[in-house]
């Protein structure tokens, strides 16, 4: 199987990350949507990554789906998904990644649109929804935490990491606590180590 994008992507890192929780050998191929657009295109028509080429040379995108399909793949392994907290699960990593497309939208926003060309009033709005679904998840895991190896903590931590270092001015590490320490103890974790944004 192939991976393809760069892991300074949140959806990108989430998948190798995963990948490397079940067990699965994979190639790392860091191509940019930017820098290497025909690249892209010539691997998937719509450009986008994550993309995984599987084994029979299928393309499949979308995160999400990408570690489904994966999970399904490598049923032998422990599964990331911890099946009892399962809508749980779901609603925490519905909620890290609604915050991660946000701070995305904020990167893309500063840094393809001329600052004379940039909507105040649309930027307000996505810090506020990105702070909407911060706040839910701080309550979230203040209840009951992921193992942040399970998807949710996966998610969790790379939209976090993702967020405190590309728009480290719209929001405080002190301002979610429980969230920064998940995060803290994910990126010790030999797989994150082992998978750095910067790669």
């Amino acid at each position: 199987m192939i991976l393809i994008g760069m892991l300074d992507s949140p959806y990108v890192r989430r998948v190798a990350i995963g990948m490397k929780v079940l067990g699965l050998e994979y190639e790392h191929r860091p191509l940019s949507v930017f820098s290497d657009f025909d690249q892209v295109q010539a691997i998937n028509p719509a450009v986008k990554v994550p993309t995984l080429v599987t084994g029979d040379g299928q393309v499949l995108m979308d995160s999400t789906l990408i570690l489904a399909y994966l999970e399904a793949l490598a049923q032998h392994a422990p599964r990331i998904r911890p099946e009892p907290a399962r809508l749980r699960a779901l609603c925490q990593t519905s909620y890290a990644l609604a915050a991660c497309d946000k701070a995305v939208q904020i990167v893309y926003e500063r840094r393809l649109r001329p600052q004379e060309k940039q909507h105040q009033p649309w930027l307000d709005r996505i810090q506020l929804q990105l702070h909407g679904a911060w706040r839910q998840l701080e309550a979230s895991l203040r209840e009951e935490a992921p193992d942040c190896l399970s998807i949710a903590g996966i998610t969790i931590a790379v939209a976090w990491s993702f967020a405190q270092q590309m728009v480290p001015d719209v929001m405080a590490a002190g301002d979610y606590p429980a969230v920064a320490a998940l995060t803290a103890q994910a990126e010790r974790q030999p797989v994150f180590l082992a998978t750095p944004m910067a790669g």
